[in-house]
């Protein structure tokens, strides 16, 4: 029987299925993470064969003696992975330690981790990347400026989601945010005109993508974060030909494998120095799962069980439940408290009850970028979806 540990196996809550679809392949799940054993779902509880609690997941030693324990009693760890991005080092960490030849090593973390580094590897991949700087000075930031024009971006060259990002619009907030930004490398990009667009795959051995989906975020994540705004996007009915093209050259040049990914794009809004509008060009790459109530989403959108396809995955290296004849769009809205929209939330469920698939409240530890309340729908056509974000994002 192979050893799979799978690191913070309760968070995302959803997580949970990813272990129950490997226990059900047959394989030993083992998990390791810092919330009491009571705390965990039961769906959890049922999906492991063992429970290791550490005091803190950011102590690297309490972690290691999690694993080496494992070890010692299971015998050889098969593999390890949290499907995380903030725990990627920590993943490759480990597997350097454990010698778990499965997943990304340390070595591997430097085009995958940082922002500045990935711009080779899609360049290499035939796509076109924002000019950029890695952020030293006043006088250096000015000189690219200069080049580029404002606005730009800066934003923590090895972060996470938006966190830590700044649209820097004159010398004013430049000086303001050479200030206040945290003591770590920046990246300083050129402002993209153009809508985040995503290709997300289930890759094999091989870099072969056994299933393909993709978003769209119509509104700018930075804004929603940084203003506490509504948010909103969805999975796509089908993946444009030029997007999968994109994503499937990006998977060799990165030379994933038997992994989820997350990949993002822009699509230019208009001509620019770029590329002419609705040509498609990098923006970053994420070696795990898109976020939150993303991969369920995936399953609404599409009528499978991405939890199933990805452990499927793992065990077989293909899965034939990754097809299926339903597609959709389907749609999240995120609301955020102490906001006042023209259709309430009682109205909005009575008015789209033919199409609400998930609605309830955000994890807390998610809302920054979601919102508090969410409303998750689908549509047969991109029109009803469109019509129903202009209804129910309108504020009062």
């Amino acid at each position: 029987m192979k050893n799979f540990i799978f690191l913070s196996p309760n968070f995302p809550p959803t997580y949970w299925q990813f272990c129950r679809e490997l226990r059900n392949n047959g394989l030993r799940v083992l998990g390791i993470g810092d919330a009491p054993y009571d705390e965990l779902l039961d769906e959890l509880k049922g999906s492991l064969d063992e429970y290791y609690k550490v005091g803190s997941l950011e102590n690297y030693d309490e972690v290691y003696r999690a694993v080496a324990f494992f070890a010692f009693k299971y015998g050889r760890i098969d593999y390890l992975e949290s499907n995380n991005e903030y725990w990627l080092e920590r993943d490759a960490k480990l597997r350097d330690d454990f010698n778990v030849s499965t997943g990304f090593h340390s070595k591997d973390m430097t085009p995958v981790k940082f922002k500045s580094k990935m711009k080779a590897n899609y360049e290499k991949a035939g796509i076109p990347v924002a000019r950029y700087y890695l952020v030293e000075d006043l006088e250096g930031c000015k000189k690219f400026i200069k080049k580029v024009g404002y606005p730009v971006i800066a934003k923590p060259d090895n972060g996470v989601g938006a966190s830590g990002t700044y649209k820097i619009n004159n010398l004013k907030e430049l000086k303001a945010f050479l200030e206040d930004k945290p003591d770590e490398l920046y990246i300083m990009e050129e402002f993209i005109d153009a809508t985040i667009t995503s290709y997300d795959a289930i890759v094999d051995s091989h870099s072969n993508p056994i299933f393909e989906t993709g978003n769209v975020t119509p509104v700018s994540l930075l804004e929603v974060v940084n203003n506490m705004e509504d948010s909103c996007f969805y999975i796509r009915k089908e993946i444009p030909e030029d997007l999968r093209a994109r994503g499937r050259a990006a998977l060799k040049s990165f030379g994933v494998k038997s992994r989820m990914v997350h990949f993002e794009f822009f699509t230019l809004n208009c001509d620019q120095h770029i590329g002419k509008k609705g040509d498609i060009v990098a923006l970053e790459v994420n070696m795990r799962p898109s976020g939150g109530i993303s991969p369920n989403m995936m399953n609404f959108a599409h009528h499978v069980n991405i939890f199933k396809i990805w452990a499927d995955m793992i065990a077989y290296d293909s899965s034939e439940a990754a097809n299926s004849d339903y597609h959709a769009f389907c749609g999240f809205l995120g609301r955020r408290d102490g906001l006042e929209h023209k259709m309430s939330d009682e109205q909005l469920l009575k008015e789209y009850a033919d199409h609400l698939v998930l609605s309830g409240r955000v994890e807390d530890a998610l809302s920054g970028a979601m919102g508090n309340r969410m409303f998750i729908c689908n549509f047969d056509t991109e029109k009803e979806l469109m019509d129903f974000y202009k209804k129910t994002f309108e504020l009062k």
